[in-house]
């Protein structure tokens, strides 16, 4: 898909969005009794043009996230080279579903990895990042709500079926024996819906697997949790995330 050009009064419209979005992250944390700098922005730049990434920049930004390996590639291409002299770089996360044939441009220009759904990806990722001479640290994306249009770990189930534990600690254990790959923590897509509240549990739910996972490997960190967008971000920030994905709000539909 094209990038949609941005202009004088849609970048200024912009920073304002980043502005509210922002101030909503905060509030929401503060309910919650978090400290809002614990709470990462992730400006999703999917069909938008370098311009408005820029523009995102120049209001402080600095965490982007791409749905798709070749388009993300050419937008960090072409960002670089316009930030060049920068002191600070954009932290780039590759936030969509990963095809293996694609996993060399991920390696290549993606700092974090928030959507690995199964081990073969996993593997293609840690041999890549070998080769590269990097670590890259990486999220496991799990299908917590149970929609079949979704990717992830099929994880709907897991508090009430050992098998689904099971099975879920063996991949990741596995994941954890790859070198050139960190792991950090999981990553969620929660259901549409009108009412942001309903998808409450979605949350909750995650949060839960990711504290019980760090029971069954004590000697990991996963601090992350990537979950909440648009919609119902602020749920989800109450709810322990540490990584909001947000486009629209930002960018506009």
């Amino acid at each position: 898909m094209a990038a949609v050009a941005i202009g004088v009064t849609e970048m200024m419209s912009v920073s304002a969005n980043l502005a509210r979005i922002r101030a909503r992250i905060a509030e929401a944390a503060l309910r919650a009794g978090r400290n809002p700098a614990d709470v990462r922005l992730v400006a999703v730049t999917k069909t938008c043009s370098v311009d408005a990434i820029l523009a995102a920049w120049e209001s402080g930004q600095r965490d982007f996230g791409e749905n798709r390996p070749e388009e993300g590639a050419l937008k960090v291409t072409e960002t670089t080279a316009r930030l060049a002299g920068e002191a600070m770089k954009p932290v780039w996360h590759m936030i969509g579903h990963i095809q293996r044939r694609k996993a060399r441009l991920v390696v290549a220009h993606f700092d974090v990895v928030h959507a690995i759904d199964r081990l073969a990806v996993a593997q293609k990722l840690s041999a890549l990042a070998v080769d590269a001479g990097r670590e890259l640290p990486v999220l496991l994306e799990c299908n917590i709500s149970g929609e079949a249009s979704k990717y992830g770990y099929p994880t709907a189930s897991w508090e009430g079926d050992p098998a689904v534990r099971t099975r879920l600690y063996d991949e990741v254990a596995a994941v954890l024996a790859l070198p050139g790959l960190r792991l950090e923590g999981l990553m969620t897509m929660a259901p549409i819906a009108e009412d942001a509240e309903t998808v409450r549990p979605i949350f909750a739910s995650l949060r839960a697997l990711r504290d019980v996972l760090g029971e069954q490997f004590p000697d990991v960190a996963l601090p992350h949790l990537s979950m909440g967008m648009t919609d119902d971000f602020e749920v989800a920030v109450e709810e322990g995330a540490t990584l909001v994905r947000i486009g629209r709000a930002i960018f506009g539909s």
